[in-house]
């Protein structure tokens, strides 16, 4: 393989890049936005529609979808172009938010919703991998902090702007306003970024795209549903890990005979990858397993409403950008990233050693600085580590190898909020009892319900779900841990400022 020369890059030096950065950031924010905005829409839909025993379901199929779709699009544009794959992933997903608005049945909906997630699967992985095609090495920091700022925004702007569209119009716009926005972003990103011109005949390895869609997916059920739905030794859950080791096994098995791979196994050789990939996945096990448990310390434990306890998690995104936007910066006047991830994984830890002595009165400054802390850890992990792969493999496999990295976060975070869950159900059964009613997804009490609870039980409650969760946080601190000591295995490869990828 060797190095592309600048002349084969005709992308590479946009005239509107700025233009490219603002609509795949606005592409990439509608579908980061969909994972969270649904969560104070649900009452309201359930309501209108019924089928209360399917609600997690409009949550788990999108994410269940997005999860299996992102590696098979990152193959896709590395194959067929980045521009034209883009406009599929957009029309999937502005598809699926149509219908998701028109559903008049639960059933309707979560078709919908799985429809939407194979739209916005592509949207996450092919926004990162554009970048890497229109922008220097030295130079994506930036913009990576940047897009990593916007998951955080949209953690915390998502219910707020759930619970508005369903108090001032109908929960039928939170899936409606997809769609203006999302011609928007696509009509700049088809005006911006320029084709290649280039045709080639590829053959899609439909063998390993199979396999691991089918270990994704059982991988997700199984975490999603054991110790919920099923219990964990449950012939449901038992045979979905027999399916996912079985599905792997045929997955490595066809990747090593396919003409061309949809996940290279010579790309676990490359340190950078490995390494990032394992940092990816314990700091999104931290951040995401852990971060799902605030929202119940908020508005049980402390009482706030749901749209204070929004606001309360600012911190967090204003650590991001700011750690993000300093890592950008040193990355592109030093051209170095080594130190980053040391540095992002120690901040994690001691952010989450803090949450994990959070008490009923604690002060909303110490809470805020603990957040900002763990925001901190984020910002200098999750765009180093992206810039890092992109800076490390060859132009071919920059999209492959980003969407390898995306899955990697998301099964760290889909694992731990399973693990987390039945450790806070269990703890909180046991200092409970049959008083207030628990479950995997978290405590099922009410803003109604709980100002209707006299004030010994309120105490009580709020005491047993600060002692609940402080195992959850030490586990996140210890998974910390874990990147730390992978940090420091980082191979430092120098990020350049010409558009000149690795070749072999």
């Amino acid at each position: 393989m060797t190095a592309a020369s600048p002349t084969d890059l005709p992308d590479a030096q946009p005239q509107n890049l700025m233009l490219i950065v603002a609509s795949i950031g606005l592409l990439l924010l509608l579908a980061s936005l969909d994972q969270t905005i649904v969560s104070t829409a649900l009452p309201t839909i359930v309501a209108d529609l019924g089928g209360l025993d399917h609600l997690s379901w409009v949550v788990t199929a999108y994410i269940l979808a997005s999860t299996v779709a992102a590696p098979i699009y990152g193959k896709l544009g590395d194959l067929y172009g980045r521009r034209n794959t883009v406009f599929v992933s957009v029309s999937i997903f502005l598809l699926g938010s149509a219908l998701c608005g028109l559903a008049n049945s639960m059933t309707f909906l979560i078709g919908a919703r799985a429809l939407q997630g194979l739209g916005g699967g592509g949207l996450f992985v092919l926004a990162l991998s554009v970048i890497g095609d229109v922008i220097a090495p030295k130079d994506r920091g930036k913009v990576q902090g940047v897009f990593a700022a916007v998951f955080s925004v949209s953690s915390v702007v998502g219910p707020l702007l759930g619970g508005w569209f369903v108090e001032s119009f109908t929960w039928h716009w939170i899936f409606y306003i997809n769609i203006p926005l999302g011609l928007l972003a696509v009509i700049g990103f088809g005006v911006s970024f320029r084709p290649t011109g280039r045709r080639v005949k590829r053959k899609i390895d439909w063998t390993g795209a199979a396999s691991l869609s089918v270990t994704l997916a059982s991988l997700t059920l199984l975490t999603s549903l054991g110790g919920r739905t099923f219990a964990w030794d449950s012939v449901e859950v038992i045979g979905m890990g027999i399916t996912a080791v079985l599905a792997l096994a045929i997955f490595i098995w066809a990747e090593k005979r396919a003409e061309e791979p949809l996940l290279p196994l010579t790309l676990f050789k490359e340190n950078v990858f490995w390494v990032t990939s394992i940092i990816g996945f314990v700091a999104g096990a931290a951040m995401f397993g852990s971060l799902t448990f605030l929202p119940i310390y908020l508005q049980i434990a402390k009482g706030t409403t749901p749209t204070v306890s929004g606001l309360m998690l600012i911190p967090m995104t204003f650590g991001i950008l700011t750690a993000s936007t300093l890592s950008g910066r040193f990355m592109g006047r030093t051209g170095k990233y080594r130190w980053l991830p040391i540095i992002g994984t120690s901040c994690l830890i001691i952010g989450m050693l803090l949450l994990s002595r959070l008490q009923v009165d604690t002060t909303t400054p110490v809470f805020a600085i603990s957040l900002a802390m763990v925001g901190a850890g984020m910002g200098c992990i999750f765009p180093v580590v992206t810039t890092a792969v992109q800076n490390a493999v060859p132009r071919e496999q920059l999209g492959t190898a980003t969407a390898a990295g995306l899955m990697f976060r998301q099964i760290g975070g889909s694992l731990a909020v399973a693990v987390f869950g039945a450790i806070f159900s269990s703890r909180m059964a046991a200092l409970v009892g049959d008083a207030v009613e628990t479950a995997g997804e978290g405590l099922q009490v009410s803003p109604a319900m709980l100002a209707q609870m006299p004030v010994e039980a309120r105490a009580h409650l709020a005491e047993s779900v600060v002692s609940s969760i402080h195992p959850i946080y030490l586990l996140a601190a210890g998974l910390g841990a874990v990147g730390l000591i992978f940090a420091w295995f980082l191979k430092e490869i120098p990020l350049t400022s010409r558009m000149v990828p690795k070749g072999e």
